[in-house]
């Protein structure tokens, strides 16, 4: 049978996220902190709209990009949101997910050897996919000490001839780290220089804490002209099953990927995008109400991560955080396997964000106070057993 199938494909590692939580599935009474969804419901007026779109019989198709009423919205809404201008007619796809725009950005950019720099740690999906479309993925490890924000130097010493992309995914997952206005303008005219296309991955752009807000790299001068941004509705509205994201981007890059989401999707799903409409409209004090019981939990894990002398920067976006675990001896994934077995609490290894990830977990605090305080507290006695000398 392997005659028949893509070497390509066959060669891409499963999902490091999937691969540790099957053996976690297989095993009872496991308090899971590594799957990053959100743990609300979709708020209800969202339901609502998607359950009145099929009641109402809008269950046909909708134009390839979307219905124009939607990309009508998502225009307005990053307008009022982020500062952004784009033609809900040319400049916007709807996709199935981020996931989807990612994919179908990438292979409407890319020829076969042209290069992608990927800052890591980073979400699974950018080098696998860079892979098929015939592109050569090239890893920027991002560092600690730097918050695991990209800088210029870090840009500059990965950069040659083939370089074609840029992958910019901040608010970050699984590192939770951010990059504000005076971090963006540092490289911004680097990739001007560079000439570089940057593909942004913002679907977490709506979850970040403090007093600044997400900027979209795409609002700076310059930049919107080569920047393909990328977001949706799972994080912000709590809409994971839905799947539906979105993209924008230069109308001449939008209308092949459209191409390419025609023969392959023909639509993203037409109850989903109804829905999708009311979120925009409607749901902004629900996504603060979110946003803020995610900071309540993310000071919580901080705070229990220092009590237990697990050294972590303080993230600033997204639901994770990725403390350093470096100290005890053990590899991301010996680590997360022994608390496994041990303490039946499941968190991510670094590495599988990639290399740069070793010495690090990822811990979604994606889940209630009350799980987050039981499974840290358990974590807490693994990590004081370790320092004794067990589980060796």
């Amino acid at each position: 049978m392997r005659k028949y199938i893509n070497s390509k494909l066959e060669g891409l590692a499963p999902s490091g996220i999937r691969r540790f939580f099957d053996i976690a599935s297989e095993m009872e009474h496991v308090i899971s902190l590594g799957v990053g969804e959100p743990d609300f419901d979709t708020p209800w007026k969202i339901r609502e709209a998607g359950i009145y779109s099929i009641e109402q019989g809008r269950t046909i198709y909708t134009a390839n990009a979307g219905l124009k009423s939607l990309r009508e919205e998502i225009s307005r809404y990053v307008r009022r949101k982020y500062d952004l201008t784009y033609d809900p007619q040319k400049e916007i796809l709807v996709t199935v997910g981020g996931s989807e725009a990612i994919d179908v950005g990438l292979r409407s950019i890319l020829e076969p050897g042209d290069e992608v720099l990927i800052p890591e740690p980073c979400f699974v999906c950018y080098a696998p996919c860079t892979v098929l479309a015939g592109g050569v993925p090239v890893p920027v490890p991002l560092s600690e000490k730097n918050e695991f924000k990209l800088t210029a130097e870090d840009i500059q010493a990965h950069v040659t001839d083939k370089t074609k992309v840029l992958i910019f995914p901040f608010p970050n997952n699984p590192t939770g780290a951010v990059m504000d206005r005076q971090d963006l303008e540092k490289v911004r005219q680097l990739i001007i220089d560079l000439d570089l296309f940057v593909i942004s991955d913002e679907i977490y752009s709506e979850l970040t804490y403090g007093t600044e807000r997400h900027v979209s790299i795409a609002s700076l001068p310059g930049m919107q002209e080569r920047t393909l941004v990328i977001n949706g509705f799972s994080k912000t509205f709590s809409m994971t099953g839905w799947r539906l994201g979105y993209a924008m981007g230069p109308a001449d890059l939008i209308k092949q990927m459209t191409k390419m989401h025609q023969y392959a999707i023909m639509c993203a799903p037409t109850l989903s995008q109804y829905a999708a409409i009311e979120a925009l409209r409607n749901a902004d004090q629900e996504v603060e109400d979110m946003r803020t019981e995610y900071d309540h939990r993310r000071r919580l894990v901080l705070k229990l991560l220092k009590e237990m002398d697990v050294p972590c920067f303080e993230p600033k976006g997204a639901f994770y955080v990725f403390p350093n675990i470096s100290r005890f001896g053990l590899t991301s994934e010996e680590f997360c396997q022994k608390l496994l077995y041990s303490k039946h609490v499941a968190v991510v290894p670094g590495t599988a964000f990639g290399d740069s990830g070793e010495g690090f977990v990822r811990i979604s605090y994606a889940y209630s106070m009350q799980q987050l305080k039981e499974a840290l507290s358990l974590m807490r006695a693994f990590t004081e057993e370790l320092a004794r000398g067990q589980h060796v």
